[in-house]
């Protein structure tokens, strides 16, 4: 078992490292975001070595940490995982938690600083704070958008290991039903900002078995590339209400999301990304710390964004003693609990094992 954990990860550290490699192979023409790309690329060779040596030591840190620093927003889309969690109002982390957080992230080994929300932008000083002291780690940031005015975007061209990923759900129909009239179109402006500057960007569609022709169709992927993206990112739909179980994509469908996007890393002198990935060539899921963890807004440390189950918060005990959580610990033990189900995120449907884990006495939840 151990044997196999230490493959996957140096897939996955490799795949990291690949992915930055060609993003620079793409933006070769401009030293303004080559010379950055560099220098991100350096730093995951050496956050590959300090890992290794966590690990040698029993301390597992993923390379990717995804943090949703606020559960506010200025949309409320239709199926928004945030809105889903169904959680009570609880107070962000400040800002300088927030910013403790991506030193103590910077110091393990970690390469990727994924930042979320909500409406991340919302917190938008902080997170070009925070990048702005951590040059070498890739900040990407997905966002609606719809905040990206000349000044954010002038700011965002001054900080550039930030790469705005901006949610789309294909074209302009499928986009405005569930974002609301008028944003297709608004989101294009933002695009276009953002190209005028040359800013490294991406978009990011949420998949699911109804879009799934139209996403995966080139007319759509030609369409963003015009429009400036460098970076797609297809995350697979969630069912976080009841009744919407039938968005999920089939198995066929997640197969043949395979196949095409290694497809269109071919064709397309752009990135084509998928979430969760796939699963079968890491051995499972790469939540829990196998790959990546979540940071709830209140500080939580948990499993992935879909699972909202904690043993540990970040605004109590450090980053390095949260990663060490006997929740994350068990899930890693016992991966059958992070196994493929019909749909959708294993552990949710798998939550009375986590609710009974996380009521028993071991348990560290401090927030």
């Amino acid at each position: 078992m151990e044997e196999n954990s230490r493959q996957y990860r140096e897939i996955f550290d490799t795949t990291i490292g690949e992915t930055i490699s060609q993003a620079i192979r793409i933006i070769a023409s401009d030293p303004a975001l080559v010379i950055p790309g560099s220098v991100i690329l350096h730093h995951q060779r050496k956050a590959v070595d300090v890992r290794r040596k966590h690990e040698a030591g029993g301390l597992l840190v993923p390379p990717v940490i995804i943090a949703s620093i606020t559960s506010r927003c200025n949309l409320a889309c239709a199926g928004c995982y945030m809105h889903g969690r169904h959680e009570k109002p609880v107070p962000e982390m400040d800002p300088a938690t927030l910013a403790s957080v991506a030193d103590q992230a910077a110091e393990l080994g970690v390469s990727v600083f994924v930042i979320a929300g909500g409406e991340p932008l919302v917190r938008q000083d902080e997170i070009f704070r925070i990048a702005k002291a951590h040059p070498a780690i890739l900040f990407p940031v997905f966002t609606n958008g719809l905040l990206i005015d000349d000044a954010v975007a002038e700011t965002i061209a001054s900080c550039r290991n930030v790469v705005p990923i901006i949610s789309f759900e294909g074209f302009r129909e499928d986009t405005d039903s569930r974002r609301g009239d008028g944003v297709y179109d608004r989101l294009l402006a933002t695009c276009a900002r953002l190209k005028r500057r040359n800013i490294f960007f991406g978009c990011s569609v949420t998949t699911t078995r109804e879009n799934f022709s139209s996403v995966t169709d080139e007319e759509f992927i030609r369409q963003m590339s015009g429009a400036g993206a460098r970076v797609f990112t297809f995350v697979e739909y969630v069912p976080m209400e009841a009744g919407s179980e039938h968005l999920v994509l089939t198995h066929e469908q997640k197969n043949v999301l395979q196949i095409v996007l290694a497809d269109f890393n071919r064709k397309f002198p752009a990135l084509f990304i998928g979430f969760p990935g796939d699963e079968e060539q890491y051995g499972g899921c790469l939540a829990a710390g196998r790959g990546f963890v979540h940071v709830s807004p209140s500080g939580d440390l948990e499993p992935c964004p879909a699972a909202p189950y904690s043993d540990a918060n970040l605004t109590k005990v450090p980053l390095k003693e949260a990663l060490r959580s006997r929740l994350l610990a068990r899930l890693r033990e016992e991966p059958e609990v992070l196994a493929e189900t019909e749909g959708g995120c294993a552990l949710r449907a798998n939550r009375v094992w986590a609710e009974e884990l996380l009521s028993g006495p071991d348990t560290t939840k401090s927030g």
